[in-house]
């Protein structure tokens, strides 16, 4: 069940515009019955699509009620809070560790001790001085990527816990195995955290679970009058670890606590860039250590899939900067938890088509020439042979390839005004035919029909000059009108023209019908008598009154059929008479 998963859709708010397809860096998702399905086994938990789909039909897993169930079943529960807590919620950290305790947690711990573990771990490891490249195990998201599609860079993963993690195991360390632990933050990735890491992190919970928590309680953090030196951070506030949510911060920690400073050190933020970095990494060989700071989210965790998107990044990253100041006596920091880990590769399997398969997929959408695959990325995929490649994987569907649908749907309207028994124009704001039958051409004459010959579809013919009353179509294009109708005398014909709305503003169709012809004249009478019929049956109350309408309307009727039987009879007898020739 997809909605088991940290991220998931919503299918019925799926509105099939493939937007989440176009920006996921890995294209893990799969089109099944025109909608879009994340693809857990090779998902790298970003949550691109989560901030990119216009419908919000991608969801972030709800697990307050696991942190309520969890609240109820452990003595103890803590709360570790992200550092970009500080670009989240507004006021003092004294009245949001208060309401936080109101929920009923024992204590708020931040994430950024765990994260300060981590870079005195990670400094020892640089000040070894080993040459290679060292790709930091912060972001669970970019710990997911290289694992699963650079699987030969797995090994440069620094052998450490998250920061999360390693915070978790502090807090045990210090309060005891069998306590609770809920994180708060913006990341997705720490959901995954929380499914895998059993024994150190219970919940994962985002930024805005945890307001929507507190505003079910009714706590107003606010209005909160917190206890004085009861309501602080457990077991201690947190130093340079607070800069890890923007980028650069870890790196800004690491330096602090390093005493070697022959290192190359550099940070990349945004799956953009991080996949475009480590392209080809595998080969290079340095001859010092280089670091690499790499987080998943365009300018660090402050912008993470779950945080608040109206404000400037320019402004989070100003509120953690404001609130990062601490006492330097205790750098540089020494390790004081082992938090060694180890990583193994999950490598996507790549699956390779023969060029003929490619070919056959290709032709089912309807390219068949290299110059046919625009490579437009309307499907979500960067190129065509990588949607065909999808469709013979049973990640994508025909319908997907936006030109072929195009072509298709032209070819059916096409085909479907040419076999229209009535004549048939299409007509653009500037009133030029856009398109039209053949029977339509030779409604209106010779003339038309010759232009027709020469100008398939008489495209750009001003209308204008084909039919009178051609006011009608502005009337409908300009929406004064939804529908209009007039029967106008063309040559030797009553032709009954229907104008109705394409689309507002635009375009403007027409049904043209000739109602001299017999056929017609027939079906006009059935109308008519129909018409007094329903008017008899209105009228029986007032048939006084409506005697001589009604025998009037019936005299009108007597006449059209003893007309049509007159034609009738009179085309019947030249048949008998060619037939006698």
């Amino acid at each position: 069940m997809d909605f088991m998963e940290p991220v998931y859709t919503q299918a019925a708010e799926c509105q099939d515009c493939y937007k989440c397809l176009r920006r996921c860096p890995v294209k893990s998702i799969q089109i099944q019955d025109g909608h879009a399905r994340i693809m857990n086994e090779s998902c790298i938990m970003c949550g691109t699509c989560v901030r990119t789909c216009p419908a919000g039909a991608k969801k972030i897993r709800n697990d307050l009620q696991r942190a309520r169930l969890l609240l109820n079943s452990r003595d103890k529960v803590y709360m570790s809070i992200a550092p970009s807590w500080r670009a989240e919620f507004e006021g003092s950290e004294d009245k949001l560790i208060a309401a936080v305790k109101k929920l009923g947690f024992a204590g708020v711990s931040e994430t950024a001790l765990g994260a300060q573990e981590v870079s005195a771990n990670t400094a020892k490891i640089l000040a070894e001085g080993k040459p290679g490249v060292y790709i930091s195990s912060a972001c669970p998201t970019v710990v997911e990527y290289v694992l699963k599609y650079m699987p030969k860079l797995a090994g440069s993963i620094t052998g450490l816990l998250s920061p999360l993690l390693a915070h978790c195991k502090m807090l045990r360390k210090e309060y005891g195995d069998d306590i609770g632990i809920v994180f708060a933050g913006p990341c997705i990735g720490k959901k995954k955290e929380s499914d895998t890491s059993e024994g150190l992190l219970d919940v994962a919970i985002t930024f805005q679970d945890l307001k929507q928590w507190l505003n079910d309680e009714d706590i107003d953090q606010g209005s909160l009058q917190p206890e004085n030196g009861e309501d602080v951070f457990v077991p201690q506030r947190a130093a340079e670890g607070s800069l890890y949510p923007v980028d650069g911060g870890m790196i800004a920690g690491i330096k602090a606590n390093c005493d070697v400073t022959d290192a190359g050190y550099m940070t990349f933020s945004g799956m953009d860039n991080i996949m475009q970095v480590l392209e080809g990494l595998e080969n290079f060989k340095p001859d010092k250590p280089v670091f690499l700071e790499l987080l998943a989210c365009d300018g660090g965790c402050v912008n993470g899939p779950a945080a608040q998107s109206e404000k400037s990044s320019a402004l989070k990253r100003l509120d953690v900067l404001s609130g990062s100041e601490y006492e330097k006596e205790n750098i540089p920091r020494k390790p004081g938890l082992d938090i060694t880990a180890s990583f193994t590769p999950e490598p996507k399997e790549e699956k390779k088509y023969p060029e003929h398969k490619i070919r056959e997929a290709l032709e089912r959408v309807g390219k068949y020439r290299p110059e046919d695959e625009l490579n437009c990325s309307g499907c979500g995929y960067d190129s065509c042979r990588q949607f065909a490649e999808a469709l013979l994987e049973g990640r994508a569907e025909e319908s997907m390839c936006v030109s072929y649908m195009r072509q298709l749907a032209h070819k059916k309207a096409d085909m479907l005004i040419k076999t229209m028994p009535g004549g048939v124009v299409i007509v653009d704001e500037k009133l030029e035919v856009v398109e039209s039958n053949r029977r339509f051409a030779s409604m209106l004459g010779s003339d038309a029909e010759n232009l027709y010959e020469q100008v398939p579809g008489l495209e750009k013919a001003k209308i204008e000059k084909l039919l009178p009353n051609a006011d009608m179509f502005r009337r409908v294009i300009e929406s004064l009108e939804q529908v209009l109708e007039k029967d106008v005398k063309i040559n030797n014909a009553v032709l009954h023209i229907t104008v109705f709305t394409i689309e507002q503003g635009r375009l403007a169709g027409a049904f043209l019908q000739d109602i001299t012809a017999p056929a017609v004249a027939k079906e006009q009478i059935i109308n008519k008598a129909r018409n007094v019929i329903e008017k008899n049956l209105q009228t029986v109350q007032q048939i006084a009154y409506l005697l001589g309408e009604n025998a009037s309307d019936s005299e009108v009727i007597l006449n059209s059929i003893v007309e049509s039987f007159q034609t009738g009879s009179e085309e019947s007898q030249r048949g008998k008479d060619a037939h006698k020739e």
